[in-house]
């Protein structure tokens, strides 16, 4: 693979690493298991150049992997049950590579996780030296007590960690938050960014310096969490669309509707991003919408098309559900869509799976756009985007003008930081 001339001249490279007879540790993002199963395997088959990689350079990979969120945030407690065990991503790769791959097993110690590793996993690394096996895929690395922890907890796991390997590879674009397995490890090992999180890296260029014009859709159960990837991407577009709760918040703050649902620190923090607006006027609004009054059903007689100006009318409205499709029917919005050079998406504009129109409709209008590079982020776009687009959507997986990240969250991490390598991570691989 040559290098990249986009990327960063101080990130270290996997193509430079020498590898050959040495273990390899590879922190991929395969956190696609929801009760066991498999999503959608697009990040797993995403990082299989790697993999290939990290082969035809002599290395032997050690696998690991977040699942969920085991963790309870306010007890710290860790429950290492089986619907979020790695176990359905390693029948997968067995299926998928030619190769024996080793799964350990370690015993958690009650609510408190995995204290220690078990030293059967180095007859395990003996096997693989030795050829015995191709892979380990070490279990959920959240299950670890120290891997979200701090102190002696934390400093342990990532000795225990880098006791395993020679060097480190991060493939793990979307896993951008700073634990022991995409952060502190980096610095007890020679450490290499993958071939995926390059490309990821490299790609990310074009959402932060984009051709225009330049149309964002961005959507989201929570507000709080988009106000600083939102402040910075509309310095940055020509259009805004926003969907979702994140689009409610915002005309309760705009028309001080009060709709279901929005709490009024969220419209608060919204008045800020309407301010913004007045003068520029870069929101797209869609003011045909769909209103429920239940969130957990579709049933006949408990949602209804609404007008944005019947709700101003009103004054107070049920939840809203979904956009109605006849939006991207009107003119603003689909010269919009179609003349721009660059569409970004990090969005799924109703509750699913109940209400799906509204994406559909959006998504269709995006792929008729045939000048622009698309690039779609997060991974509940994709699951929608396959499901209700599928033929586009494997159109897009070999159109050089579609591009699909592998995280949402690292997207708008770089949004808002308006550089991907000030990305901990990231920073940890560079010289």
């Amino acid at each position: 693979m040559e290098k990249n001339s986009k990327l960063d001249p101080r990130l270290r490279l996997m193509q430079d690493a020498d590898m050959k007879g040495k273990i390899v540790l590879v922190r991929v993002d395969h956190n696609v298991v929801k009760k066991g199963n498999i999503k959608d395997p697009y990040r797993i088959e995403a990082t299989i150049g790697t993999l290939y990689g990290i082969a035809e350079k002599g290395g032997r990979p050690i696998l690991m992997t977040h699942v969920g969120r085991p963790r309870d945030k306010k007890t710290g407690q860790i429950r290492c049950d089986q619907d979020l065990s790695v176990e359905a991503i390693v029948e997968y790769l067995r299926n998928k590579l030619p190769i024996d791959i080793h799964s350990p097993s370690f015993s958690p110690e009650g609510t408190k996780g995995i204290v220690h590793m078990d030293e059967s996993i180095r007859s395990a690394i003996d096997d693989l030296r030795n050829g015995k096996i191709g892979m380990i895929y070490l279990p959920n690395t959240r299950w670890f007590c120290g891997e979200q922890s701090k102190g002696e907890e934390r400093e342990t796991f990532c000795k225990e960690l880098a006791s395993l390997a020679q060097l480190f590879i991060n493939d793990a674009f979307g896993s951008w938050q700073p634990h022991v397995s995409t952060y502190d490890i980096a610095k007890q090992l020679p450490s290499y960014a993958g071939f995926l999180l390059q490309k990821e890296l490299s790609h990310l260029d074009l959402v932060l310096n984009p051709a225009h014009p330049y149309v964002a859709v961005i959507a989201g159960a929570k507000y709080d969490t988009k106000i600083g990837p939102l402040k910075a991407l509309y310095s940055k577009v020509d259009h805004l669309i926003l969907g979702g709760l994140i689009y409610n918040t915002y005309l309760a703050a705009k028309y001080g509707i009060t709709i279901e649902g929005v709490s009024d620190e969220e419209v608060t923090m919204a008045k800020e991003l309407v301010e913004m607006d007045q003068k520029e006027k870069k929101i797209l609004e869609l003011p045909h919408l769909i209103e429920s009054e239940a969130t957990d059903s579709r049933s006949e007689g408990k949602w209804r098309k609404i007008s944005l100006e019947d709700m101003k009318k009103a004054g107070k409205v049920n939840y809203v559900v979904d956009v109605a499709p006849e939006c991207f029917d009107l003119p603003a919005i689909r010269d919009a869509i179609l003349s721009a050079k660059t569409i970004f998406v990090n969005a799924v504009v109703g509750l699913m799976p109940y209400f799906h129109e509204g994406s559909m409709a959006l998504y269709r209008l995006i792929f008729n756009n045939q000048q622009a590079v698309k690039l779609f982020g997060g991974g509940d776009t994709l699951q929608e985007l396959k499901n209700l687009v599928p033929g586009q959507y494997l159109k897009g997986l070999d159109s050089a003008d579609t591009y699909y990240f592998t995280g949402g969250g690292s997207v708008l991490a770089a949004i808002e930081q308006g550089d991907p390598y000030h990305i901990k991570p990231v920073q940890a691989l560079m010289d």
